[in-house]
């Protein structure tokens, strides 16, 4: 199957990079055998990006590959090495792009302006290491907090061609001709029906105004509902500040002149929507025939009795072009006066508010089950390594920071019950209200008892200097007195002092 040139919706799977996990580990130098942390943290995933590129015109790169994955960060090391982050993922887009969610149908963004950019798929952060978690009442963290997974999604790219003036007619009725004639563009031309399979862009330069003009492949009766082609490329004028009306007066088909015509294409517009306010200028096509300005001629009084600008013009002689030309630049320029001027592109920058208390998390009884939601405690649920007791402990000691335990034993929570932090994928715990859960060795969650004790060898070196110096206050040597007996560290036998 041929893979068409020109693609204007495509859906794209993208994912984001995964944080890397941060990293536990201990210092380890000569003669220091507990030299501290030194775990470093982990670096943060890509982002799946969209921005927009003015060369591009299509989407058919991701018809052709529609699964899109920024790379992972790489995780800490030992020695305070922190990992590399991930890079970005930038995929290019036309100007004109709509991007909705495609699972929920919500439009996140449209893409119009060079530049313009949109984070489609967010990385995950990485993990901090122990040397990072580190603290005056926790100086040895075993444990280091792992990379979030990056964020996965469906979306949906559709492109809106960014003209100012669309063209709209039946198949054959001359859009592709006047395109090619007041501009440069070179659009595939012949005299037969739907000559045109996608939607063509030419630029314009009347005066001091420049302005872009497409054309819509043809519309026909019902288009709006599936019928042809325009039901596909309809939505590629509504951004177009000015629709003209191109009229053929030259048609064989029977049962059709310009006035049913424009009857016809005005009841699709209408049926499409939102077009509503658009200025109409009609074009009455093909006068170099004679017939055809005769019929021209009688038919442009009744279209002008509508209200409507009437042109009658003739693309293989060039007859009107230049009158149409100029009007259409008139009317863009009236368009682009009456909106407001561009705001100027500023760097804002919004930190994230403090919530504080029960804004930070809900709660809800689900049957037996107490429900816990909340970006903040789901995002360290997803952080705790549940192997460690130690980070487990943390774990505990966070959530009760910001007063989850507290809120649960408002709510009638008893020691047993079973809580869930987290939406399907949740981690469910049994509720133990004031009960340590760090590592054994430890007298708070998270305090290492080694860095405060003695070492083994320390204790006995001062039991024998204590006694040593007891028994030299006792009285001098040589008076009867016998050196302490000293446990030899070399053999663990004892050795008997001599007289002095």
């Amino acid at each position: 199957m041929a893979i068409p040139s020109f693609v204007d919706r495509v859906t794209l799977h993208v994912y984001g990079g995964n944080g890397g996990h941060g990293c536990a580990s201990v210092r380890r130098e000569k003669f220091k055998p507990l030299g501290g942390p030194d775990g470093g943290n982990g670096g943060d995933g890509g982002s799946v990006i969209l921005r927009v590129d003015p060369d591009l015109t299509t989407l058919v790169d991701y018809h052709r590959q529609s699964h899109r994955r920024a790379p992972s960060g790489v995780p800490g090391k030992g020695d305070n090495s922190n990992g590399a982050r991930g890079e970005d993922v930038i995929l290019a887009v036309p100007d004109g792009t709509v991007v909705s969610d495609a699972d929920t149908g919500e439009q996140l963004a449209d893409l119009t302006g060079v530049g313009a950019e949109l984070i489609v798929a967010q990385g995950g952060r990485g993990g901090l290491g122990n040397a990072a978690l580190a603290s005056a009442s926790r100086k040895a963290p075993g444990f280091a907090l792992l990379g979030e997974e990056g964020e996965t999604r469906t979306i949906t790219l559709e492109l809106k061609v960014v003209a100012d003036v669309g063209l709209v007619g039946f198949p054959s009725a001359g859009k592709s001709s006047l395109v090619a004639a007041i501009s440069r563009a070179r659009p595939k031309i012949a005299d037969y029906p739907f000559t045109t399979l996608v939607p063509n862009l030419g630029v314009v330069v009347a005066g001091d105004v420049t302005y872009t003009v497409a054309d819509v492949p043809g519309l026909i009766e019902g288009a709006s509902e599936g019928r042809g082609l325009g039901h596909d490329f309809l939505r590629h004028i509504e951004r177009c500040a000015a629709l003209v009306h191109v009229l053929d007066c030259a048609t064989f088909e029977p049962g059709r002149d310009p006035l049913s015509d424009l009857d016809v294409i005005e009841a699709e517009l209408s049926a499409h929507g939102g077009l509503e306010d658009r200025p109409r200028l009609v074009v009455l096509n093909k006068i170099d025939i004679p017939d055809a300005r005769d019929l021209a001629d009688i038919v442009a009084a009744d279209i002008e009795a509508r209200g409507l600008r009437v042109f009658k013009i003739s693309t293989k002689n060039g007859e009107g072009l230049q009158q149409l030309s100029f009007a259409l630049a008139e009317v863009v320029a009236e368009r682009r006066a009456a909106l407001p001027p561009p705001a100027p592109a500023r760097i804002v920058l919004r930190p994230a508010g403090v919530a504080g208390g029960k804004d930070e998390f809900q709660i809800a009884r689900e049957g037996e089950l107490w429900r816990v939601r909340g970006d903040k405690p789901e995002r360290w649920v997803r952080q705790t390594d549940f192997n460690n007791a130690e980070a487990v402990g943390y774990l505990a000691d966070r959530l009760n920071r910001i007063g989850i335990e507290d809120r649960l034993l408002e709510l009638g929570a008893r020691a047993g019950d079973g809580v869930a932090i987290g939406g399907e994928d949740a981690v469910v715990f049994d509720f133990a209200p004031q009960i340590d859960v760090g590592a054994e060795i430890l007298s708070r969650r998270g305090e290492d008892q080694r860095f405060e004790a003695d070492r083994p060898a320390a204790q006995r070196r001062r039991v024998k200097d204590e006694a040593y110096r007891a028994a030299r206050e006792a009285g001098p040597l040589g008076d009867g007195f016998a050196e302490p007996e000293f446990e030899d560290e070399t053999d663990d036998e004892n050795a008997t002092g001599r007289r002095g």
